[in-house]
């Protein structure tokens, strides 16, 4: 726990019915975290402070710097100072090829080209799930993910991701940056041993390549939102393997890529 505000009170004006008057509103903290790995400055983060622990682990593995929770010897945060000190069991070492750069590539093999971080084409691989869902599934996880984020209903400032079976949310983050509640995720996951193959990730934002790729690293085969992907997402689906559902509002749904 970092005991840090996630929300500050703001007092404000507001205009309603041709009247303006004085009221408080909640407005959701934004939080820089630098992270450093094995003494070496990482990078840094701009986050919802909450959670802290499960987004580093999930950003550390989703940018291939650790493969498991077990190569982490010690995380120590100074959440005063907005710092994270990570410890290997390994030595590391930060290579700018794989961290910064960006590349144009064929993803998976495949003749067409994919405009992605270099770091992208060692940690994004096909996706194996056999997982199916149902139109009902789909409705009824986002309404799920919907109603129990507290802290978008209290704010409207935040994104919120959930990893599910068809039937139920095994785990939710919320944050202000959309990629850290899906790192938030992949964190909880590595650090508890839950299984991603077999789950479906819903998320409430708009499925971008970058969006794609994090639940490509998770493992998902499913991924559902209630807004569109873009065309570079689509396309890196279907290369990867991964379902894409969108648009799902008002018992209607699109299927965009592997319909099986």
């Amino acid at each position: 726990m970092t005991n840090l505000p996630i929300t500050r009170n703001k007092l404000m004006i507001k205009y309603n019915e041709h009247q303006f008057y004085f009221e408080e509103d909640e407005i959701v903290t934004e939080y820089p975290l630098t992270i450093f790995l094995n003494d070496q400055e990482f990078a840094t983060l701009v986050c919802t402070p909450s959670d802290l622990e499960e987004l580093i682990i999930g950003f550390l593995a989703s940018e291939g710097a650790i493969r498991s929770y077990q190569e982490i010897k010690d995380i120590m945060i100074n959440p005063n100072h907005g710092i994270a000190y990570v410890d290997l069991n390994r030595p590391f070492q930060l290579n700018q090829q794989f961290f910064s750069k960006r590349r144009i590539t064929s993803c998976c093999g495949k003749s067409r080209q994919s405009f992605y971080f270099f770091n992208d084409a060692r940690t994004a691989k096909p996706v194996q799930s056999s997982t199916n869902i149902t139109p009902s599934d789909c409705f009824r996880l986002m309404d799920y993910l919907q109603k129990s984020s507290t802290l978008h209903q209290i704010t409207g400032g935040v994104h919120n991701a959930a990893l599910c079976t068809p039937e139920q949310i095994v785990v939710r983050y919320s944050d202000i940056g959309r990629h850290n509640a899906l790192d938030k995720i992949f964190g909880h996951c590595l650090k508890m041993g839950i299984a991603t193959e077999d789950k479906i990730l819903v998320f409430s934002g708009r499925i971008s390549s970058e969006i794609l790729l994090k639940a490509a690293k998770i493992g998902v085969g499913v991924v559902l939102s209630k807004s569109a992907p873009t065309t570079l997402s689509l396309q890196l689906a279907e290369e990867l393997g991964i379902t894409i559902i969108g648009f799902i509002r008002d018992n209607r749904l699109n299927i965009y890529t592997h319909t099986e």
